[in-house]
């Protein structure tokens, strides 16, 4: 194992933030799987289960059983983690630009197009190799000009040449769900199964530029520029990302968290980046997949304080009952219901809401929505 700091650019004088890196196996081996955990700073499970999976990591490590190369992240946004305001944790958006931290990623498929689309040819792999080395080289000439621009290219270098690159994060409340690409769900599902997710919420292109989009949708993108360029020249979905949201915010705890690191060790086991005597047997699905543009979002239709009649993980009904919002001055309660059925996966925290603020989402299998798929 080695582990490697990476100086962030210093924003002010006399102070400067580290990212940290955990490295195990071989730089290069196959496959690469880099995990990160926390880039929303205030979302805290995932880096409890990547506390977890450290220990499994090291002792594969020193049993020479880490066949491939894993990349673990436990903190993933120091800048975040530091934020705080009035005692209340800023993890999401950072202070300075107001800028959501997991946004504003770039479009890898454009910057590196141009690069390659003269040299590519007919050995599928090859080209693989190929387009990460132009990644590679397009990170490495970027000279970020503020501290999270820095922060973004030094989490796209330890990550452009994954084959699997899996981002913790968790909501407010709610239960285990996952955001994926259309084209990396067949071979995230087994992850989704191991780690019971009760959503799987799957687009192709959500909007915003997520570090995980960036990564995955690099590979589909250029994909489809290569052909509508008319150049014969296979290229294979390279990276597979997902988002996984590990329950609300409130849900850390050392049983939650070890039962984590378990199902993402096995799927380290599965994919074959860990030896394994015995093949890993994957649970049965506990939902379907649903459409990212299926899920509503419900919104407050007037201020007041929040009781949800619903909880996270409840199969709603169209027309079904989740929450009332109460306005003790004119003693009104409004009622907001589900519009679509499906599992209500989030909720807010907070128990105060003013007029059109979120409230919740429930995973629907039919799409409405278009354009920004993603919250703010």
């Amino acid at each position: 194992m080695q582990r490697i700091d990476h100086p962030l650019l210093s924003q002010s004088l006399g102070s400067q933030k580290t990212l940290t890196s955990f490295h195990f196996g071989t730089p290069g081996a196959r496959p690469k799987v880099t995990i990160q955990a926390s880039l929303h700073a205030e979302e805290l499970p995932g880096m409890l289960a990547a506390h977890h999976l450290r220990p499994l990591l090291e002792a594969a490590d020193r049993a020479g059983k880490v066949l491939g190369e894993v990349v673990l992240v436990p903190v993933a946004n120091p800048i975040g983690l530091a934020q705080r305001l009035d005692h209340k944790p800023m993890g999401r958006f950072e202070l300075d630009t107001s800028e959501n931290f997991n946004r504003h990623y770039p479009d890898l498929a454009k910057a590196v197009f141009p690069q390659v689309k003269g040299a590519l040819g007919a050995d599928a792999q090859a080209n693989v190799t190929l387009v990460r080395k132009a990644m590679g080289q397009y990170l490495a000439d970027w000279q970020p000009t503020t501290e999270l621009e820095s922060l973004r290219r030094t989490l796209l270098t330890l990550s452009h040449d994954a084959d699997y690159m899996l981002d913790l994060h968790c909501d407010c409340e709610g239960v285990v769900h996952f955001y994926t690409e259309e084209p990396c769900w067949p071979q995230m599902a087994p992850l989704a199964h191991l780690l019971g997710s009760r959503a799987i919420l799957l687009a192709k292109n959500s909007g915003s530029g997520p570090i995980d989009e960036c990564l995955s949708g690099a590979w589909w993108q250029l994909a489809e520029a290569i052909k509508g360029a008319g150049i014969s020249a296979p290229l294979p979905q390279g990276c597979c990302s997902t988002t996984i949201e590990l329950r609300g915010e409130a849900d850390v705890s050392h049983a939650l968290a070890q039962g984590d690191a378990a199902a993402l060790h096995a799927f380290l086991q599965h994919i074959g980046v860990l030896a394994c005597d015995i093949p890993v047997q994957i649970p049965a699905a506990l939902c379907q997949p649903t459409p990212l543009a299926g899920s509503e979002t419900l919104r407050a239709p007037a201020p007041g304080v929040v009781v949800f009649a619903a909880q996270v993980g409840q199969q709603m009904r169209k027309g079904d009952l989740v929450a009332e919002v109460i306005d003790p001055l004119s003693g009104q309660s409004h009622a907001v219901t589900a519009g679509v059925d499906g599992v209500l996966y989030a909720r807010i925290r907070d128990r105060y809401i003013t007029s059109g603020g979120e409230l919740g989402k429930i995973a629907g299998a039919i799409p409405f929505r278009t354009g920004e798929l993603l919250g703010a």
